[in-house]
């Protein structure tokens, strides 16, 4: 028989290029993998990075606080010394 291509290099041809084929498949497979993971990684990281910026500003915002509520308490301790003196006056 002469055939125009032998039949074992059409077979071993058709089997690499399913190899390859299937390399490529699990490669881009694997790339999706790692793009999902790094997004992952990235969410978690900006996510860290929030927490500590709110952490911060409620330590800042408690801090702040205890500032004005000692400011009040002094501006309520002279508004009532004045409030005596004006009743000595009276």
């Amino acid at each position: 028989m002469n055939h125009f291509y032998d039949v074992d290099g059409v077979v071993l041809t058709l089997g690499a290029l399913l190899l390859l084929a299937l390399v490529a498949m699990v490669a881009l497979h694997q790339r999706g993998k790692t793009k999902r993971a790094e997004a992952v990684l990235t969410r978690d990281q900006e996510y860290n990075r929030l927490t500590e910026l709110a952490v911060t500003t409620q330590e800042l915002t408690g801090q702040q606080l205890q500032d004005i509520s000692a400011q009040l308490a002094d501006m309520r301790s002279r508004v009532e010394s004045m409030e005596r003196t004006l009743r000595e006056v009276e």
